[in-house]
């Protein structure tokens, strides 16, 4: 063999040198896009997380006063319920015109806080809404059809608060 054909050290030296720090340069990039994409996933973590607490917030205080509203319900059905039984002449007409203007004030109120009634007359019975406490035939309301509202039903901020209950029509009655 020729001097000229043998390979000499000092050449193969920085071949392998190159191919080395290629390597490596190779291996450090990767580990840089490893790392941006763990730096972006935490933020993204930290987006959501931030999110899911202003949601959590939100719905605390929409719902902050739920419990005392469900606790006033009843004394507000007892105030409609004597208005309407009250008569409405002679000197229990100023008495039941006053219990009028509190319970009005008392439903805006309650409206403020986000509280809206169901009124479900007439409309088809809906089990997310609705609670049946009785079936009746009827010849004006298809069957399935709510014919009476035996007690108010509310809904707070979109949140079934109490349902309200029925009278459902079964049909036309049987001849």
């Amino acid at each position: 063999m020729n001097e000229s054909e043998a390979p000499l050290p000092e050449e193969i030296k920085p071949e392998t040198s190159a191919s080395t720090e290629a390597v490596r340069i190779a291996e450090l990039e990767g580990e840089i896009i490893k790392l941006k994409d763990s730096i972006l996933r935490s933020q993204a973590d930290q987006q959501n997380q931030q999110r899911r607490h202003r949601q959590e917030r939100e719905e605390s205080r929409k719902f902050a006063t739920a419990n005392l509203i469900e606790e006033l319900l009843p004394a507000l059905d007892s105030l409609e319920l004597g208005l309407s039984s009250s008569p409405a002449q002679g000197e229990g007409r100023a008495v039941a015109e006053g219990f009028r203007m509190a319970i009005q004030q008392l439903h805006s109120i309650l409206s403020s806080q986000g509280l809206s009634e169901i009124n479900p007359v007439g409309k088809s019975f809906d089990h997310a809404k609705h609670e049946a406490v009785a079936q009746e035939p009827s010849d004006t309301v298809a069957e399935g059809g709510i014919i009476k509202v035996a007690r108010k039903g509310w809904i707070l901020n979109d949140r079934v608060l109490r349902h309200a209950s029925v009278i459902v029509s079964s049909g036309t009655p049987a001849k």
